[in-house]
Parts: structure tokens; sequence; C-alpha cells
């Protein structure tokens, strides 16, 4: 017989309580809720609350979701706890969470990953500045009869992610393209290690890549726009240091606002000691030889979100990601450890944590006709709208590459780097993994390499130092 108390705290109640808490809000309670606008393209985050609100009340995404999606303990009923370490043996428990690829990267090549607690504070998961535009300019964006971003008055976008609260696949992408690192300029010293299906590192080079934004800047004078620039979105470069084969090799794209045109995108090669203009569609192949990497995986959005179209919504629910933990700050120069392959050294060491709640969004590239790929999925932090993980396919629909990667606050027990006034947060390291021909691009940021090229933030010499042709020839010289 039911208990005629609203509220009794006799044992028997308790239970009876927490038995209608758990089927309400277990994990079915949870699938169901992520279901639901899949099949409609009609998307609202967050499962107890709107997540968007959530944060914006609180800046903790705590109150939007149940307890079974803040812990990786609970979700698996203990079967995988923080702190412990994912590898072939325990992977099935958690094959839902992870995206094709790595899993069977775990499964098959000997990957393993750390768990470590879940990040609720969304001023850890992206640079201050940037979320407190977002949280100030919420509301504020639309597409124009063009399809590119704009305010409310039709002006090019000021700055954080336009659509914090995404209603389609479309808006998840956009925000994207609009702002890679989520800062106004960045530079990151790169360390590139390509390795053969043998495991044996073939080739290894020493880059810069630099970008920085014309429009949407919150942090650097002037802002929120380049006054004169406004049509474009970002100048971005990269410039290949070491080893001395490749040294001063180079390229810059200049993206014009408008996301239906292709970027600008011009390369110094030191063997003919100019600067030639490349086919502006080239970005389905690698820069260089031995590299997993194209200039379309960039983020996930390499390219203008305007020449990739048929996007949807193909999954919502928890994954896993490395948010945090992942800055080397005891290596002097920020480098990380490897394991697994079959060398011991195909895969970078990675913190995962467990995300409530990750959209997954599907495009095809359809003002590229040649592009080798038919389409791609990218994993998004609901969170954040940052991009997790993506799995590309060939014209087959075969699986054919992936890029995962890792994000962290760049501030340790002993040492920090800042970002003006708060922790710098960037990338750290990533994988571009061709799973046809199974050869492994392994990328991280550290602080320096050849040529005394140091990382900055929010430094504007970065264009005038890196970011146009004349840097390239002077760069290449």
């Amino acid at each position: 017989m039911a208990c005629p108390l609203p509220l009794c705290l006799s044992p028997a109640c308790l239970t009876d309580n927490m038995v209608h808490h758990i089927r309400k809000f277990g994990r079915d309670y949870s699938r169901r809720s992520f279901l639901a606008g899949v099949g409609s393209g009609l998307l609202t985050t967050g499962v107890l609350a709107p997540l968007w609100p959530t944060i914006a009340h609180a800046g903790d995404v705590t109150a939007a979701y149940p307890d079974h999606l803040l812990s990786i303990d609970d979700y698996t009923s203990g079967k995988i706890s923080t702190g412990q370490m994912i590898d072939a043996q325990n992977v099935e428990h958690i094959q839902e969470l992870l995206d094709p690829i790595r899993y069977a990267q775990i499964r098959d090549m000997g990957r393993k990953l750390r768990v470590v607690p879940t990040t609720t504070d969304i001023y850890k998961l992206s640079p201050w500045e940037y979320i407190e535009a977002t949280l100030r300019n919420t509301g504020r964006a639309r597409f124009d009869a063009q399809g590119n971003v704009v305010t409310d008055d039709g002006k090019p976008w000021i700055g954080g992610n336009p659509f914090p609260d995404p209603k389609s696949a479309i808006e998840v992408f956009a925000g994207l393209t609009l702002s890679w690192g989520r800062h106004d300029v960045s530079f990151y010293p790169i360390r590139e290690y390509d390795l053969e299906p043998q495991g044996n590192v073939a080739y290894r080079y020493e880059a810069c890549w630099a970008e920085l934004a014309a429009v949407g800047r919150v942090s650097v004078d002037p802002k929120p726009y380049w006054p004169g620039y406004e049509d474009k979105l970002r100048y971005q470069s990269i410039i290949f240091t070491a080893p001395n084969s490749i040294q001063g090799t180079s390229f810059l794209n200049i993206w014009p606002y408008d996301q239906n045109e292709f970027p600008d995108l011009y390369g110094y090669l030191p063997e003919f000691k100019r600067v030639r203009t490349f086919p502006t569609n080239q970005r389905f192949e690698p820069l260089i030889a031995g590299s997993s990497l194209y200039l379309s995986d960039a983020w996930g959005a390499g390219d203008p979100f305007l020449t990739w179209g048929n996007y949807r919504i193909v999954h919502r629910g928890p994954t896993l990601a490395a948010l945090s933990g992942g800055w080397q700050s005891d290596h002097p120069n920020w480098e990380h450890t490897t394991h697994g392959g079959p060398r011991g050294h195909t895969f970078w060491d990675m913190d995962v944590e467990f995300v409530p709640e990750a959209i997954v969004v599907e495009a095809e590239p359809v003002k590229y006709p040649r592009a080798p790929i038919s389409k791609k999925q990218v994993w998004f932090d609901a969170r954040t709208l940052l991009p997790l993980t993506m799995v590309s396919f060939d014209r087959r629909g075969e699986m054919f590459r992936s890029f995962d990667g890792a994000f962290s606050l760049y501030e340790g027990k002993n040492d920090e780097v800042r970002d003006g006034a708060h922790p710098y947060w960037s990338w750290t390291m990533l994988h571009a993994h061709d799973i046809q021909s199974d050869r492994m691009t392994r990328m991280e940021q550290v602080k320096s390499v050849t040529g005394g090229h140091t990382m900055m933030v929010n430094d504007l010499s970065a264009y005038d130092r890196y970011l146009t042709r004349e840097a390239l020839l002077r760069l290449g010289s």
C-alpha cells in the first residue's frame, strides 16, 4: 500500500522515492531525450533543463543533466571508474561513448585512454573572453539571404558563438567555422610525426600555424572588426621550419567572410623561390609528404561551411573526450608521451572525461565534385560546441579517415601560461588517422620550434610576421 504522506522519510518510502527517481531520470529517460529531434532535425540540448539557459545562469552544466550523465562511474554502474585506464580488455563497456575509429584503435591497436573527472565549469572549457562574448551576444545572430551569419542589424558577426543554443545542424557548424581556435590571434608552434603502418616514424616536421580573425574579435583592439577588412573572416598560415629539406615551405589562406566563396590559397616553395597561387579547392590532399592531414580537416571545419551541405544531426548522447589536463607543463617544451601500435608510439597518452551530451553532425562536400570523401561526421560537445572527433567516409561510403584532438587550460601545479587576465586555453595534441592505409599523423602544440618561433596568443604582430605573402617570402628566404 502506498504511503499517504507527501514526503515520508521511512526507509521503505525513501526506497520507493529513489526507484521513482531512477525510473524517471535514468538512462532510458536520457536516451529518449537524446533521440527526440534527431529524426526531425530540431535540436534542444540538455535533459533536466535547457542547457544554454542553465549555463548562462550558473556558468555550470550540472543542473541540466541527471547524475548518470555527470559521472562515468554512474553511467556504467561501476564497470568503468574515474582514474581507470580504458583498454582492449574493457572497451566493450563503453563502445557507445566512442566514435567507431577510436573504438577500433583501442580494441585492435593497443590505444589506451585514462579517465579523469568530468569538467562542469564552462569557463574551463573555452577562452574566458570567448565565453563572455557568447553570453553577451546571445540572440543577436541570424542567417542572411546568402546563408551567412550576421547580426540582428545585418552586419558581420561580433564575437563569441553565434548559436550557443543551436536549433539545427548548420547552426552548430556555422559557429565553429567562424572561430576555430576561439582566440582573436593564435600562434601555435607544432611538432608533427607521420607514422607508417608498421609503426615507424617516417617523417618529422616542425611548423608554425597562425590564425588571425578580421571580424568577431573579442580581445584585441580594434574590435569587433578590423577596419577595412570586414569582408574577410580570417587569415591563416602554416610555415614549416624543419627539417632542412622542407624549411621555408609555407601556405597562406585568406578567407572571405562570405561562406559561399573559397579562400585564396598561396604557397611558397623554396625550390621555386616565389609565392605561387594554388587551386582554391585543393583542400583534400596533404600539404607535405607523409602527412595524413588535409586543409579541409582543420578543426573539423577547414572549409567555408556553405561549400558543404546536406547538414543533419545523426546522433545525440554522451561521449568521451580529452578536455582537460592535456598540457605537459613538466616538459620544458611541452612535449607529450606516447604508447600503442607496433612500436609503442602510435598514439599520444591522453586523459579523457565523460561528456554528458555530444551532437554528431553529418555534412557532404557539395561544392567539391572531385573530393575523395562523400561525407563527414563531427562530434561536438553540446556545452561549448567544440569539435571533439571527426570521421570521414570515402566515395563508396566506407570509413576513410579520422581526427581526434585534446584541449586544456594551460595551468599546472607549478606553472601556467596566461592569456591576459586568465589561463590560456587551447588544443594540446591530435591524431589524424587514415584507416584505409593505416598511416597516422600525430601533432602537438609545443612551446617553441626551430627558428626561435614561440607560442603566442592575441598578439597582432603575428599578421606582419606570418600572415602576408611578403611574410612567406621573407621566412622562406
